[in-house]
């Protein structure tokens, strides 16, 4: 089992298929238009709606919600679906308010994902630091997920979350082999509230995070769609490509697929 295919929903949104395994990552299926309130006067416009329905899905095994508090990474259509989606992993805070199928973890907590005639996954929550110094309690706890299964190659399947490269984060390659990356950028700011500060990366900061991590594959994502995500990828590719490890990125226009050696 050493095939990884990833599908670029839209948004942070994306279907992770290997070994039989069906998981969904910070599930949106909104339509567009809708403006959404994230708190401390901070707000976003959804811009272009999902590349495939929810309904067009195919059955899910597990789903992966970074955090519920957005409406960009966890929408009103998506968690209404999640009781039928098996099991959801998230924030602790997460799970004591969306139900019995959630798991909760925090930082470095592990779990495993089961199923009868597929390899166990084991699930590793990675840090998230959605925002500057001290924005923690403003912008709430984000989780990453890295996943590890018999027969690997070249090592586990990270998806980073909503954060800023941070010292935490940079503890990943000491504590992981990440072989695939879906590496959330957008360079979210709020310039009317926070100013330059930023929520997510840049592209700057995903090319130090690639050189840090040294993965094989690296999937972008969180970068367009939304009115708050501040960098998208006609802004950022170059930046990107102008890292020593361009070579690893590969850019997944929404509702395409690119299928990977794990």
């Amino acid at each position: 089992m050493t095939e990884v295919t990833i599908t670029h929903i839209g948004g942070p949104t994306a279907l992770l298929e290997f070994g039989g395994w069906r998981i969904l990552s910070d599930p949106t299926f909104d339509p567009p238009g809708k403006r959404y309130f994230f708190g401390w006067g901070t707000t976003s416009r959804k811009l272009v709606g999902p590349s495939i329905a929810a309904a067009d899905l195919g059955p899910i095994d597990a789903v992966l919600v970074s955090h519920h508090h957005h409406g960009d990474n966890l929408d009103p259509s998506a968690a209404a679906l999640l009781p039928t989606w098996g099991t959801t992993l998230t924030t602790k805070k997460a799970a004591a308010k969306l139900g019995a199928h959630c798991r909760g973890l925090a930082a470095w907590e592990t779990t495993t994902l089961e199923a009868p005639g597929k390899e166990t996954i084991t699930v590793t929550a990675t840090p998230c630091r959605h925002g500057p110094v001290g924005s923690d309690p403003i912008t709430g706890p984000v989780v990453g997920f890295s996943l590890a299964w018999a027969g690997q190659e070249h090592g586990e399947l990270w998806v980073t979350g909503d954060t800023v490269l941070y010292p935490a984060l940079r503890e990943v390659p000491s504590r992981l082999k990440v072989g695939t990356m879906l590496m959330h950028l957008g360079s979210v700011r709020f310039r009317y509230l926070s100013g330059w500060f930023r929520y997510t990366m840049d592209a700057r900061e995903g090319a130090e995070l690639i050189d840090l991590v040294q993965p094989t594959h690296v999937v972008p994502v969180h970068y367009e769609g939304w009115s708050h995500f501040q960098q998208d990828r006609d802004a950022a590719e170059p930046v990107i490509a102008a890292s020593p490890h361009a070579d690893r990125v590969r850019w997944v226009d929404p509702g395409a697929s690119v299928t990977l050696q794990a």
